[in-house]
């Protein structure tokens, strides 16, 4: 299963969301599209470009447009995954040890990232206004579990505040000037950091005849691969993008904190990319209007499939197998956007490459997560469904899904993609 395996690389070229838009954007240069920066005036109608705003990205393909309101396809993911985060004064010294100040971002699965071996990666801006981007794939933290002789109770989760300090030294040095001397930079010349925790173990197959993926951040690293798989194949396939169609795909950052950013699915990033593409090919406001009415975005991100040692906390009537294919998310109280519309359109996709389909709905009586979907639906007036692919252990910081899911996911958006209106 190849596109496992070129998961598996993608995910660990890409530690940070920083790094997953920089591995996109070096695909999307082999592939022959063009960076744009916002700041410029924008390429002429009929190409294939893209935009990048710190840990965003969107790309088109607007080859095949026959006129300015020709409507999207589109496809979303996200590129961020709850971690452990550098504080902005994060140096302290306990009893000769050097501690690292880590806070949550999002919402980890706590108890996962304790004992285990942490590198850094993220981007810093230096006093010049340059930016680098860091990765340190080295087991460098590790944020000790209290033995349990000394917590006899057990309590579970640690505290977000008191318990998530990371040893990393007895050098005395801070972290900065350390991580510095290891990328190239002076740790007085950095005005501004992102940096954060990343799991060192490689990606890689597990389970018999390796039928599974186990790594980390496959939410929502896993969508980000499948579709930008997805948008290269349907834009150099033999047929061609689909005439009279624009193809877009989106990868927003923040989503696992509420999208509400100058690059999450809140902001007007996406409906600006849209709108300049519009105006590029010599339409006005209207025809941006009838070009978002006739479009349909496809929102990715994982699902949930029923965890063998808990099945009581799955919807009874919607259990969901690894390896059985996407899974269409549906919730009556809109925590995903999907509607009749949305699902028949995603259904007939995954129907004409023969690409089964499964359906989730979350107990209603345990509180639904939610997604880009709904946020983006509302932010742009686009027609959404929201989707994933399914995994085990959400949100812990090594995550797993089978194989053949990556090979249905791919192919399920590239029929996305091409699918005839």
């Amino acid at each position: 299963m190849p596109a496992a395996d070129d998961l598996c690389r993608f995910v660990d070229a890409s530690p940070s969301p920083f790094h997953a838009v920089a591995t996109a954007a070096a695909a999307l240069d082999a592939a022959g599209w063009s960076r744009t920066d916002e700041r410029d005036a924008w390429p002429a109608s009929g190409g294939r470009g893209y935009v990048v705003r710190g840990g965003s990205l969107v790309a088109w393909d607007d080859t095949a447009a026959t006129g300015p309101a020709d409507p999207f396809r589109i496809v979303g993911a996200h590129t961020d995954s709850p971690n452990l985060r550098l504080k902005q004064h994060h140096d302290r010294r306990f009893e000769g040890t050097d501690v690292l100040a880590l806070e949550p971002y999002g919402g980890p699965l706590l108890t996962t990232w304790l004992d285990r071996d942490l590198g850094i990666a993220g981007r810093v801006v230096l006093r010049d206004g340059s930016e680098r981007l860091v990765h340190v794939d080295e087991p460098v933290l590790r944020v000790p579990n209290l033995a349990i002789h000394l917590d006899r109770d057990a309590a579970g989760a640690p505290d977000r505040q008191r318990h998530l300090d990371a040893v990393w030294s007895q050098r005395g040095t801070p972290f900065l000037a350390w991580l510095g001397e290891r990328q190239g930079f002076a740790a007085e010349d950095v005005l501004g950091h992102e940096l954060m925790t990343t799991d060192v173990v490689p990606s890689g197959r597990v389970g018999a005849d390796g039928w599974l993926v186990a790594a980390p951040r496959l939410d929502n690293q896993a969508t980000c691969f499948a579709g930008l798989a997805a948008f290269l194949a349907s834009a150099t396939s033999g047929s061609g993008p689909v005439p009279g169609r624009r193809s877009v795909l989106v990868l927003f950052d923040h989503e696992e904190v509420g999208s509400s950013s100058e690059r999450g699915a809140a902001s007007d990033l996406l409906l600006t990319v849209l709108e300049r593409i519009v105006l590029a090919a010599g339409g006005a406001r209207d025809d941006l209007h009838r070009a978002v009415a006739g479009s349909i975005c496809a929102s990715g991100d994982m699902a949930h499939a029923t965890h063998p040692n808990h099945a009581e906390r799955h919807e009874p009537l919607h259990h969901v197998v690894l390896g059985g294919g996407p899974v269409l998310k549906v919730n009556q109280n809109l925590r995903y956007a999907t509607d009749a519309v949305g699902a028949a359109v995603f259904a007939r996709a995954c129907e004409s490459v023969g690409v089964p389909l499964q359906r989730y709905v979350h107990r209603a009586d345990l509180p639904c997560g939610s997604t880009i979907g709904p946020i983006s639906a509302a932010r742009t007036g686009i027609t959404t469904v929201d989707f994933g692919a399914p995994q085990l252990a959400m949100h812990s910081a090594r995550e797993t899904m089978a194989a053949a899911d990556v090979e249905h996911y791919v192919k399920a958006l590239t029929a996305f993609f091409e699918l005839a209106d």
